[in-house]
């Protein structure tokens, strides 16, 4: 059993004598990339050396307790210890998602229902934003268009970027599909309970070795930075458009004072949006797998319902159900979260057996 981590041991002592190599450090991109494989590989090096050496001891158990009783006393809790390993080892070995150890670039979309559209995609933008602040996680703000209405935003991209377990990616990535809340409006006279939606896309942050992007197919424009209202809030053509013609991808910033740094946030978008597109093609693909992970749910279906008079989230993913809504919105996120990984996890054990 789990012969197969002993090429997760060989690879893992091969990683730590790369970072032990002062050459390394002067490539940041391969040494984070080293480092984080390194990281992900401890867990099961370590559950591993556990479940042998009790199986080791287990072992030994049985063979002294014929002469030995205080040996053969040890074995019932050691059979104990060593199942509870296996079940352990055996849910760290599940195919991993590779890309759990990425960083995210997460927009934010109003849909239908105007201003309160705005107003909540609003919501959702301060809630993932105290999320990873929560988390530890450095948050960048890479684009944001405000709508009419104080707090709300039409659309708005957040770079999120981890240092240590767990990584952006493994968290967020459930976080896509449109989100649906249920409030009276502040515009409404009436006292009615409106309905209206946001949608929420969740992309793995690529690496510029990840996605190759021929200068030649990209167009870019310039332009004059504005705000709400088409005040201007630039005096010079800073904001920058990028088309990728091929594939009629659009990518917009005009937060950054410069030109350059916008067409650097905009480029971080576009080869996030294009991994992604990638990605979805591959997974399309293996329908049969897609149907198994949560983090494949269609994204044009409804994932989550906000009630504010019932001050109630629900996620019909898994049917999970809270009465704190005003703290999920606050950033506390962990507990539906971790609802959405379990039943991945229960998933792909099934997968498995």
């Amino acid at each position: 059993m789990f012969e197969q981590v002993e090429d997760l041991v060989a690879e893992h002592a091969d990683l730590e004598k790369q970072l032990a190599d002062p050459d390394i450090h002067s490539d940041t991109g391969r040494a984070r990339t080293v480092g984080r494989r390194y990281a992900e590989l401890g867990p099961v090096v370590a559950k591993y050396a556990e479940w042998k050496r009790t199986g080791d001891d287990l072992a030994a158990a049985k063979e002294l307790g014929d002469e030995d009783a205080s040996f053969r006393a040890e074995v019932p809790d050691l059979e104990v210890a060593l199942a509870r390993l296996t079940d352990e080892l055996r849910v760290l070995l599940i195919s991993r998602d590779p890309n759990d150890d990425k960083d995210v670039i997460l927009e934010v979309k109003a849909g239908e229902g105007g201003e309160e559209s705005a107003l909540f995609a609003g919501d959702l933008l301060r809630m993932y934003q105290r999320y990873a602040e929560r988390q530890g996680w450095k948050v960048e703000l890479l684009a944001e268009t405000e709508s009419d209405l104080k707090g709300g935003v039409k659309e708005a991209t957040l770079a999120v970027r981890g240092r240590n377990e767990p990584m952006p990616w493994s968290r967020l990535k459930y976080e896509g599909g449109v989100h649906r809340v249920q409030r009276v409006p502040v515009t409404e006279s009436q006292g009615r309970i409106h309905t209206s939606a946001a949608g929420v896309l969740v992309m793995p942050e690529a690496e510029e070795v990840e996605v190759e992007i021929d200068p030649n197919d990209l167009r870019i424009d310039v332009y004059r930075s504005s705000g709400p209202g088409g005040q201007s809030v630039n005096t010079t053509d800073s904001a920058v458009r990028i088309t990728h013609v091929p594939t009629g991808i659009v990518v917009s910033c005009q937060n950054e004072k410069s030109q350059l740094q916008n067409k650097e946030s905009a480029m971080r978008i576009l080869r996030a949006r294009m991994l992604q597109a990638a990605q979805e093609a591959a997974d399309a693909e293996a329908s049969e797998a897609r149907r198994s992970q949560v983090r494949t749910v269609d994204r044009s279906e409804r994932v989550r319902t906000y009630n504010f008079p019932e001050n109630r989230i629900s996620d019909h993913r898994v049917g999970f159900k809270a009465y704190n809504l005003d703290q999920v919105l606050d950033g506390d996120l962990d507990a539906v979260i971790q609802a959405l990984a379990d039943a991945d996890t229960a998933a792909a054990l099934s997968g498995s057996e």
